[in-house]
């Protein structure tokens, strides 16, 4: 069986600075330390940094007075902000600088007088963060017929923004159906949507073409990985997510020639080498990687954590 990986796959800049943050702040505080929501959406990730000392929650009501309490990378509403200050938390932000872009691009075009429209998924963390770090109403569409159903006059100022995990090719006929629709529409540059996403798409595209089978590695809550695994579908290919070797099941590759492999934003190629390890199980296994663009983007860490060594994986 041949396997070719994609290229790139797995954990972006955001992901690995928000589990260093983790990592870092039960170097510095000790255990336990307290996240908000699952730092990433992956359940290996999340029970290795619970095996070091880190206590997952939903609500803050969960945590002692004065804990030190970490935001997912997602990133959290005013409204969570204020409640850890209320509840005097030693709060640690560990969201993605490419979701805060996106909050300080909704308070612009708000404070300029905008109607803001927010392009994402109801319910995401991420969605309900950004919703609540913008000043105002903040109208969510999910799709074009979304656009469709807004009540509002068509010469009003309006303004976009994206939900990170979503690429250019998710939101491209959902903002075309906005410009249709208004005469003063603004919105982010295309080089301002998440690079990370944009990139794992086009490589599963590409890798697409070549495989007879696509396995996506990542967790079901992920939207980043269900869009990868919907473009193996959409592009005929049979795509299944999974979290791990032990989720493949022997009859999605008993006939195939050629198997690819990526893996969503959150995913550790740690799991990555378990898919590769239950297909060797199987049979005779030949690994190679496609040719695809290599990522250099590295956000920096919060000033307090900077001196604190992380724990070694």
């Amino acid at each position: 069986m041949q396997v070719i990986l994609a290229q790139p796959r797995g954990f972006c800049a955001g992901v690995v600075r928000a589990i260093e943050i983790v990592d870092r702040a039960l170097v510095k505080h000790g255990a336990p330390v307290f996240v908000r929501h699952e730092i990433v959406h992956n359940k290996h990730v999340v029970e290795e940094l619970r095996r070091k000392g880190a206590h997952f929650v939903e609500n803050l009501d969960e945590v002692p007075t004065g804990a030190v309490t970490i935001f997912s990378a997602h990133g959290v509403s005013k409204a969570v902000e204020a409640e850890a200050q209320e509840h005097q938390l030693h709060a640690i932000d560990a969201t993605c600088p490419l979701v805060i872009k996106i909050h300080n691009q909704g308070r612009q075009y708000a404070a300029s007088g905008r109607t803001v429209i927010l392009i994402g998924h109801a319910g995401h963390p991420e969605v309900e963060g950004t919703m609540g770090q913008i000043p105002g109403k903040v109208i969510l569409v999910q799709n074009e017929a979304d656009v469709a159903k807004l009540e509002l006059p068509p010469d009003t100022p309006v303004a976009y923004v994206t939900q990170t995990t979503l690429s250019v090719d998710d939101t491209r006929n959902i903002i075309t159906a906005l410009k249709q629709r208004f005469s003063n529409l603004v919105g982010p540059d295309t080089r301002d949507i998440c690079y990370a996403t944009q990139n794992r798409q086009s490589a599963v595209r590409e890798l697409s073409k070549r495989v007879d089978v696509l396995l996506v590695i990542g967790a079901t809550n992920s939207s980043n990985s269900n869009r990868l695994r919907e473009i193996g579908t959409e592009s005929g290919v049979p795509s299944y997510l999974i979290a791990d070797g032990s989720e493949l099941n022997p009859d999605w590759v008993r006939d195939a020639q050629v198997v690819g492999i990526t893996a969503g934003a959150s995913a550790p190629e740690a799991m990555v080498e378990d898919v590769l390890a239950a297909l060797r199980r199987l049979g005779p296994v030949e690994v190679s990687t496609m040719e695809g663009r290599e990522e250099h983007a590295e956000f920096r860490l919060p000033a307090e954590l900077v001196d604190a060594q992380p724990i070694s994986h």
